[in-house]
């Protein structure tokens, strides 16, 4: 193998890890993954054997490209209908799956990725590649075009806001199993009491659709209101609803494939979990993030 394409492919996964967590979105994260294969393969020889860390220089022509794509999605943003959520990283568990090597950090998490949507460009970037590959901010300066003391001015801003937001660490994996388990048998059954035992008294409800099928349009906050919404609807839908629940592994953590009903089209759930309680409940039914999915 070419020494360019083995070296290439040795960093994918870490590269793929990089774009995601500054873009949000698997689709933009791979573009800029071969982007930037493209340039290092155009490189002539003396400019090849100059590079003293492919690993480096790599992540920083992804972290430049993937800036440039997240400023243009803070734009279309503005427009998007109800919350945005990540692209949902869908495996099934096979160590040998292409994504299986990305969704194992624990920075892709989607209680992490969500944390990362408050920040600014500049502060995703500079926190994501400081994090990633401990890049001197001297570098990172680069890759945003500004000095090395604002790069580390943006990561700092950024590190404060993320260990402000504290998002609940990865939970053991029978741990998962349980609550969600629980949390569906509790849905199965109608079950309000069970519901409401198993919810987190601040947790939220967030639904990602763009308008493009019928979902809360708003952030549900409180584990009353959730209660009172997942009963609203399964005596509106029923079975319709209630079955079909398909565990899945999203983001390296465990969660369901869930079913079409009533107008809204069939998605993908994954939940936080703190302490044995949930705290969070992501839903993502835009159809245009469900297309990378396991076989």
């Amino acid at each position: 193998m070419d020494t360019g394409v083995e070296s290439f492919e040795q960093h994918r996964a870490h590269l793929i890890r990089v774009g995601y967590r500054i873009t949000g979105s698997l689709a933009d994260a791979e573009d800029a993954v071969q982007e930037a294969w493209l340039r290092l393969a155009g490189l002539d020889d003396d400019a090849r054997a100059e590079l003293r860390d492919d690993r480096a220089w790599l992540t920083t022509v992804v972290g430049r490209l993937c800036l440039d794509r997240l400023r243009s999605a803070a734009v279309r943003r503005e427009r998007y209908v109800g919350p945005w959520l990540p692209e949902p990283l869908l495996t099934n568990g096979d160590a040998d799956e292409p994504l299986a090597a990305v969704v194992r950090d624990e920075g892709v998490r989607m209680a992490a990725m969500v944390v990362l949507e408050r920040l600014s460009p500049p502060q995703r970037v500079a926190f994501v590649l400081h994090d990633a590959l401990a890049l001197p901010f001297s570098q990172i300066g680069d890759v945003l075009g500004c000095s090395e003391a604002a790069a580390r001015q943006h990561a700092t801003r950024a590190r404060r806001l993320v260990a402000a937001a504290d998002p609940p660490p990865r939970v053991h994996t029978a741990e998962q199993r349980a609550v969600l388990g629980r949390f569906a048998e509790a849905i199965s059954r109608a079950d309000g009491p069970a519901l409401l035992a198993l919810l987190h008294p601040d947790a939220q409800w967030v639904t990602d659709s763009n308008g493009k099928t019928k979902a809360a349009r708003r952030t549900i906050v409180g584990a009353d209101k959730l209660t009172r919404l997942l009963l609203g609807l399964l005596d509106r839908y029923g079975d319709e609803m209630a079955t079909g629940w398909t565990p899945v592994e999203v983001n390296g953590d465990l969660g369901f494939r869930t079913p079409a009903y009533g107008g809204t089209g069939p998605g993908v759930t994954v939940v936080t979990i703190r302490d044995g309680l949930i705290t969070a409940v992501y839903l993502m039914v835009n159809p245009e993030k469900l297309e990378h999915r396991p076989a």
